[in-house]
């Protein structure tokens, strides 16, 4: 039978370059090309806790459907914490829970994206949200990502060229994959440009509590008053990402379209999962846990920072981070960046080559990615004294 696929999925292929993930399974290599919490991160026995407890006292309760707008009092405690804490929030926003981050950008780009419309994204940036603006066959328009954030000029060139862009994608914080922290003066700026060109913000912020060092920067959600920015919030690198809960704080026009369609997408996110993460947020020291991971990542960070240091240098350099879980390093421009991935590979090391972080994947670059989060020290050592082998033989 000859199948036939909807246009907007037909055209949707897989990079050749990811085929190099494929390799990670493999026992024998060390993987810094996931995106994964150590599994040092994980509440376990609390998690074990709270979900006996509840099994035991009020089964139904998790087990029954629920409303699509989500878990009531998990919702009105992210509501009080945001306000309180980054003064997120307004009379006329509202609050979804939903099954992981990228179901918020699944649900922006079916309400918001018709097929052809611009997104303005941070080139590079997260591959996760750029698949699925293409899956609806959005037009994708990067704009270079600088030490202190999305290029302003670049992004104001873009808006210009293109008045009826959607919105702007941005991940301010420790973005992925960079590990830029974008300033508070681009924040303002991008907030101002957005609301003279009349685009809405998608402000992504999963790494935000994860910062080692420095001052915590305003959310640009936190200065708001034009109902402009959808705020896009996660318990997946915080509590666990296999819960899959998330949450999207957006004007409440928006919010009523997000509603109708996740209520064509999965009905609700998982009761059970949204359950425990109220009652760890609530009823555990969260910021203690929080304190924990940061001493946790801070060490691994540091440590994969030296070690970059120790072996990689001079021919990988790299932009050191004040938190998040990814470093960006660069090669000199003899070598080529897609072969030395494959060589990595052959030589039981996988990264993530820095093209399938961008809007045109076939644009040139000499990046990749790398994630110190999940390996052991031993394997980190490991894996970054053969990287840094490889590229230094090569200059």
């Amino acid at each position: 039978m000859k199948y036939k696929f909807s246009d907007r999925v037909s055209n949707l292929k897989p990079s050749a370059i990811r085929e190099i993930f494929k390799y990670a399974s493999d026992s024998e290599v060390v993987s810094l090309s996931a995106g994964n919490p150590s599994p040092e991160a994980f509440p376990s026995k609390e998690i074990a806790q709270i979900s006996a407890d509840i099994l035991s006292r009020s089964p139904v309760s998790v087990l029954q459907y629920s409303v699509s707008e989500g878990y009531t009092p998990l919702r009105n405690h992210i509501t009080d914490y945001m306000k309180k804490e980054h003064n997120i929030g307004r009379e006329f926003d509202d609050i979804l829970i939903t099954t992981g981050a990228q179901q918020i950008m699944d649900l922006c780009s079916k309400a918001i994206v018709n097929e052809g419309d611009i997104v303005i994204c941070e080139a590079p940036s997260f591959i996760g949200s750029l698949n699925t603006f293409r899956s609806y066959n959005a037009k994708l328009v990067g704009v270079k990502v600088e030490p202190d954030g999305m290029s302003i000029e670049g992004l104001e060139k873009a808006l210009k060229s293109n008045p009826a862009a959607k919105f702007i994608y941005t991940i301010p914080n420790f973005q992925n994959p960079s590990g830029v922290t974008m300033s508070l003066e681009k924040r303002k700026k991008m907030y101002e440009l957005a609301k003279k060109y009349e685009v809405l913000i998608i402000e992504d912020n999963p790494y935000g509590d994860l910062r080692y060092s420095g001052e915590n920067v305003p959310a640009i959600k936190s200065f708001d008053e034009d109902g402009i920015v959808i705020y896009a919030g996660s318990f997946s690198k915080v509590i666990s990402p296999g819960l899959r809960v998330a949450y999207c704080i957006s004007p409440k026009p928006i919010f009523q379209k997000l509603v109708v369609c996740k209520q064509g997408n999965d009905v609700h996110t998982n009761i059970w999962s949204q359950y425990v993460c109220d009652e760890f947020i609530t009823k555990y020291d969260f910021n203690a846990h929080l304190a924990r991971l940061r001493e946790l990542y801070t060490k691994k960070a540091r440590f994969c920072m030296d070690l970059l240091d120790k072996y990689c240098a001079p021919a990988i350099t790299y932009h050191k981070i004040d938190g998040g879980l990814f470093i960006w390093c660069d090669l000199p421009e003899n070598i080529d960046m897609p072969t030395f991935c494959k060589e990595a590979v052959k030589n039981k090391v996988c990264v993530v080559p820095g093209n399938a972080f961008l809007t045109d994947e076939s644009e040139k670059c000499q990046s990749f990615r790398i994630n110190f989060s999940t390996p052991t020290d031993e394997q980190l050592e490991k894996g970054i004294k053969i990287l840094g082998d490889l590229a230094n033989d090569r200059i």
